[in-house]
């Protein structure tokens, strides 16, 4: 089979489509034929450095790729979730032994880490959902369901999680702006964003607005410069961005929650949970994954150097050959 192998840390330039041996499934694994994968934040920053600087100078994950959709081609003996022919996606990542491995034409999956696509649903749209998704929607609800009139800021909002919770988000009478660049700014009014702003041009934390909840996909500036734009008792959301602004989050955020009447979360994501609810958003009409793309195997330093520069719309999506 092809996979997208790395024997090093640095740029999409190591990276390299080769024929490797198809693996086989363990007594509660099933092997999935990868349709479609999509490119993460874990994966890219995996692909520079160690997430944990332990030392390792040598990737102990060679292939990357969490989220994908596929079918399902044979199971272990104490699988009972599955069977030959589903088609199935959801979420890879674990840290320790196993897990990843998506940007490949198989893969071995626990049953646990898979739920079945609806048939309406193209694979590639399948792939976009995994973590984007559940991000979106463990940071939409951090503290419970939205609330009618409520002002909420998205910012990172053209990428995977910010055009999938502005479609969670509108099922509510709420009124939303996103942050991204302009270069979005024509897909993003499209799929339901009130305000635009452009990054470049204005900083959304000092123009003097305050929003009932901030989601934030960047997570570029200290905790404190956050507060100033949001309302007495909002909520502040960060599910991803350069570790060490999430690291203040971890030791300021208690203190901020003691001091004022707002509230800083710091979402760790639950792979794989909300799935169901996001195949019921999207059976009722009310999700459409936004994809860029999709790349093949083949284009896949392409797709990642896209991803790293953030001009890509919705979520890079990569399907097999």
């Amino acid at each position: 089979m092809k996979a997208l192998i790395r024997d090093r840390y640095g740029p999409p330039d190591v990276l390299e489509v080769r024929d490797i041996e198809r693996p086989a499934p363990t007594e509660r694994e099933v092997l999935v034929r990868v349709h479609a994968t999509s490119i993460n934040d874990w994966d890219w920053q995996m692909l520079q450095r160690p997430m944990l600087p332990l030392g390792f100078n040598t990737p102990r994950v060679r292939i990357l790729g969490s989220d994908i959709a596929g079918r399902v081609v044979a199971v272990g003996s104490g699988v009972q979730r599955f069977t030959v022919g589903d088609e199935v996606y959801g979420d890879l990542s674990r840290f320790g032994s196993g897990g990843w491995g998506g940007f490949a034409e198989y893969v071995c999956a626990p049953e646990g880490a898979l739920v079945r696509k609806p048939l309406r649903m193209t694979f590639e749209q399948a792939a976009a959902l995994p973590q984007a998704g559940q991000l979106a929607v463990q940071g939409l609800f951090a503290v419970g369901p939205l609330r009618s009139g409520q002002k909420i800021l998205i910012n990172g909002a053209g990428g995977g999680v910010g055009t999938i919770a502005i479609q969670l988000a509108k099922s509510q009478d709420v009124e939303v702006t996103g942050v991204d660049s302009s270069v979005k700014f024509e897909m993003m009014r499209t799929i339901g964003f009130d305000h635009v702003i452009d990054y470049r041009k204005e900083n959304f934390a000092q123009n003097g607005r305050h929003y009932d909840l901030i989601l934030d996909t960047k997570t570029t500036r200290s905790p404190f410069a956050y507060m100033r734009s949001l309302s007495p008792g909002g909520t502040y959301a960060t599910v991803g961005g350069d570790l060490s602004q999430l690291i203040q989050f971890v030791i300021f955020g208690w203190c901020i929650r003691q001091n004022t009447s707002k509230t800083v979360r710091l979402i760790m994501l639950k792979q794989n949970r909300d799935l169901p609810y996001l195949n019921e958003r999207f059976e009722a009409g009310k999700l459409i994954p936004m994809i860029d793309g999709p790349y093949k195997l083949s284009e896949a330093r392409e797709a990642f150097r896209r991803y790293g520069a953030g001009t890509h719309n919705g979520k890079v999506v990569i399907a097999m050959e």
